[in-house]
């Protein structure tokens, strides 16, 4: 029983259950703690992210084998996307994980330390927390002597007329409609663009993408950016230089009217997918309240050690790491733990070399300074690339717009960067990023160790060997 005024006291309050829920292992045993989640158990990445995402990137690859196997001889068709077979296989699995997740912290007898609230939180001073229940209950108090910001971010939604009039998915709602749309509308052109354009296009969906630049994933390295563009042009209706002034409900769908180099356009669909970016959830948490620092970007500020500027206070993930990779929240969540553990021996997190992929087709995976970065900050480079029909396994696929490209000091052969489009990309750029952090420069990677042949791998070798 809840009495009123009482305030719980915690020895370490957690905000999120994505990285945040793994912070809790037998160590905490002997701790108080407290376990904060507003929306579903589990985080972005299991519910809304990486893993549904990548399920359905998969089922897509397999629905676009047709497209390119005419060429080689094998004549394949589609017989069709049973869409909701596929949405419910991949939710049927993801969602009992999420409700197994809570499950465990609610009722296991290892967590008997460990109280689940499932609300939102808000701060209202230092390290005390205001939680308002989802299941409308009165509001509760709790303070913490540590507290660790997991809460991660949330889909940005632009300021466009009507928008808000009309019926629009995120990448939060996309993934469980009940039936494939005739024509969809993609606002947007870096990651979630790029592969839900790719899932929806593969699964017979006409796709229009409406970018503000003039490029797809204009933050990857310039030849990727342009490479990818070009080959997204061939499969989609895509709008370079859009600005979208206002969208309706039109003809049982949406109608996006847009300004470009040409003047007035309208772009028409039946769905509007908005994949306009993300943006941390610090506002959510009042964080202000608490004395914690805000960057401009709405990040929470942290050091190298993830501490807050409020003495006591952690954050991690997409909530304060403007990477926003579930790689570098688990990372980072590993630091925090360490570094509650051990007050005294802190350790600093690594975000020196931090790859990221995007699952689209074609793949495109990269770690490091692009040229134009280089360019911009006026360090010394030199650049070579390998195509991947240059090498025997891409000659066998003749595969001809993807390559591997790497950029070192040409001074030291240190790798600076790395970036390549193609079939299998991350896989490809994994050697890479070890390399990079272990410090194996360029020539002793290439030379040091045998590559196999025929193996996809020598499209990293050569583009190694060709550096110098």
């Amino acid at each position: 029983m809840r009495l009123d005024g009482f305030v719980a006291h915690y020895d370490l309050v957690i905000i999120g259950t994505g990285s945040g829920n793994s912070l809790l292992d037998p160590r905490f045993a002997d701790k108080r703690v407290a376990l904060v989640e507003r929306g579903v158990f589990g985080g972005t990445c299991l519910n809304v992210g990486c893993i549904p995402t990548k399920m359905f990137v998969h089922a897509a690859d397999l629905a676009a084998v047709p497209g390119h196997s005419a060429r080689l001889g094998v004549d394949t068709t589609l017989d069709g996307v049973r869409w909701t077979d596929v949405r419910d296989r991949i939710f049927g699995r993801i969602d009992p994980i999420a409700a197994g997740g809570q499950q465990y912290r609610v009722q296991h007898p290892d967590n008997a330390n460990v109280t689940v609230y499932a609300g939102n939180a808000r701060f209202t001073g230092e390290r005390t927390l205001e939680i308002t229940p989802n299941d409308g209950s009165p509001a509760e108090t709790i303070t913490g002597d540590q507290v660790v910001l997991a809460a991660g971010g949330r889909a940005v939604v632009p300021e466009v007329e009507g928008i808000h009039e009309v019926d629009f998915h995120t990448s939060d709602t996309i993934m469980r409609i009940d039936e494939l749309p005739r024509r969809l509308v993609i606002l947007g052109s870096g990651f979630v663009a790029a592969e839900f354009a790719h899932v929806f296009s593969a699964f017979g969906v006409e796709v229009t993408v409406i970018a503000r630049s003039g490029a797809l994933l204009r933050a990857e390295d310039r030849d990727v950016s342009q490479r990818f563009t070009e080959l997204a042009q061939q499969r989609w209706d895509v709008r370079l230089d859009r600005k979208a002034l206002r969208v309706e409900r039109h003809d049982g769908g949406i109608r996006l009217h847009l300004e470009g180099p040409g003047g007035a356009e309208t772009a028409d669909g039946d769905l509007l997918l908005v994949a306009t970016g993300r943006t941390p959830n610090s506002d959510q948490l009042d964080v202000a309240a608490a004395g914690i620092a805000v960057a401009p970007s709405g990040h929470v500020v942290v050091d190298e050690f993830q501490r807050t500027s409020a003495e006591g206070v952690w954050a991690l993930g997409d909530i304060s790491s403007p990477f926003e990779l579930k790689h570098v929240a688990n990372h980072e969540a590993r630091i925090v733990q360490h570094n509650l553990l051990h007050p005294q021996d802190l350790r600093a997190a690594d975000h020196r070399f931090v790859p990221h992929a995007v699952f689209s087709s074609p793949q495109i995976a990269a770690v490091g300074i692009t040229e134009q970065e280089a360019e911009r900050r006026g360090i010394r480079w030199v650049a070579a690339t390998q195509t991947f029909g240059g090498i025997a396994y891409g000659w066998a696929m003749e595969d001809e717009t993807g390559f591997a490209k790497i950029i070192a000091d040409p001074d030291t052969a240190r790798i600076l960067g790395a970036h390549i489009i193609g079939p299998q990309a991350p896989t490809l750029l994994q050697p890479i990023i070890q390399a990079m952090s272990f410090g194996l420069d360029a020539r002793e990677m290439a030379r040091g160790q045998y590559w196999i042949h025929p193996g996809m791998p020598e499209v990293v070798e050569n583009a190694l060997l060709n550096l110098f």
